[in-house]
């Protein structure tokens, strides 16, 4: 039996695993000491809940159809039309990303988009294109849209309104420079292939009850977000406890201990405490020199390029907490410099973010063929421009 499930482990669960043994292993051996790991782990315990409940909240809502009947809806308002059809898919991404965080949009909204491409004839990868780069680029807004900004949130003392008011022109200038690279690359007349496409019928739900329950539950969940009424944590418990219920009284087949995101519960901390330990043996101090203390917009700037370039070469995760590790802590525009470099400049990759990874599974497991060489090309064109747009926003507003 335990042969079995060894053999069902996908290869982000092995990874997910080492680095917790890793994680430790250096605090059994001491290379890690007890304090600073007792700290790590107190500070990602919250992050942990958020992650689950928020992660289980959404493929709930994904089994009730949300999304399935937005991205129907989304088709037949293009009216066959790609241009408006463009417009449409970013501002649905965008949404979905800012609200529900980036890799919801990457898991949940991924397939829904493929699915709908297959079903009337839309073009898959412009789609596709779309999912994962939004998925990146328009974390910037709100603490729930990204773990880093929740990792952030305590260090630049900011509400989720105060968040949003200072982010909202980086957000901007980033989804502005993904759809210009979107357009050019991907959903012009000679990228996509197509004059025009078939809208779909109007979508049908097998359960408009458990939609509409969902669908209300999650929009009262990102006003008390935005309202900074309670924890983040307490706010996703909450949401998701009250569509479980529903699914319970409804559909209760659909409650499954595998809704829970068992393999990030295991990688976060895992990759907190390695990252915690390559500081304490001295990365800190390469790290520090590379970001530097200079303020102003070329300090914003340079720090913002290192989260970037660090994120595409590990993950954007220990690349924002090893370079919030060495910012100053009076120095809260470089704090969020660096937020943009590992939001916006992880997309070259394939392991720059969570997101990006299981983007690829899902666009693998549909059928769907990324041409890898095209893809980091293209990514690194919008990773640059979209960090500096968002950084140069960001100082021109502060």
């Amino acid at each position: 039996m335990a042969v079995t499930f060894l053999r069902r482990l996908h290869p982000l669960d092995w990874l997910a695993g080492a680095l917790l043994v890793l994680g430790l292993l250096a605090v059994a051996t001491g290379l890690l000491p007890s304090g600073p790991a007792a700290d790590v782990l107190a500070r990602v315990g919250p992050l942990l809940v958020f992650l689950a409940t928020v992660i289980v909240l959404a493929e709930l809502t994904g089994k009730a159809e949300v999304f399935d009947v937005v991205a129907t809806w989304v088709a037949r308002a293009g009216r066959g039309s790609y241009v408006l059809l463009f417009g449409l898919c970013v501002v649905f991404a965008s949404v979905t990303t800012i609200t529900l965080n980036l890799d919801t949009t990457a898991v949940l909204l991924t397939p829904v988009m493929l699915a709908l491409a297959t079903r009337v004839g839309i073009a898959a990868v412009p789609l596709a294109m779309t999912t994962v780069w939004l998925a990146n680029t328009a974390s910037l807004l709100l603490p729930v849209s990204n773990l880093t900004n929740l990792l952030a949130a305590d260090r630049v003392a900011l509400s989720p309104s105060g968040m949003a008011a200072v982010m909202w022109p980086p957000q901007v200038a980033a989804i502005a420079a993904t759809m210009v690279c979107l357009w050019v690359f991907y959903w012009r007349r000679g990228a996509r292939g197509e004059d025009r496409y078939l809208p779909p019928e109007p979508p049908r739900p097998a359960d408009p009850v458990l939609l509409r329950v969902c669908a209300v539950v999650c929009g009262g969940f990102l006003l008390v977000l935005l309202a900074d009424l309670v924890p983040l944590w307490v706010a996703s418990t909450a949401a998701a406890l009250v569509v479980a219920a529903a699914f319970a009284r409804r559909r209760r087949e659909e409650l499954r201990w595998s809704l829970v995101p068992w393999r990030l519960l295991v990688l976060v901390p895992g990759m907190f405490l390695v990252v915690e330990t390559a500081g304490a043996l001295g990365m800190d101090r390469l790290l520090a020199s590379a970001i530097g203390a200079q303020e102003g917009a070329l300090g914003v700037l340079r720090t913002a390029a290192v989260g970037a370039g660090f994120s595409n070469a590990l993950n954007n995760l220990p690349a924002y907490v090893a370079g919030e590790a060495v910012v100053p802590p009076a120095n809260h525009e470089q704090l969020l410099g660096l937020l943009i470099g590992v939001n916006v400049g992880p997309l070259v990759t394939p392991w720059a973010s969570l997101a990006t990874l299981l983007w690829f599974e899902r666009c693998r497991w549909h059928g769907t063929r990324i041409a890898l060489g095209r893809f980091m090309g293209t990514s690194l064109v919008l990773a640059a421009s979209g960090t500096v747009a968002a950084t140069v926003a960001l100082a021109a507003t502060s």
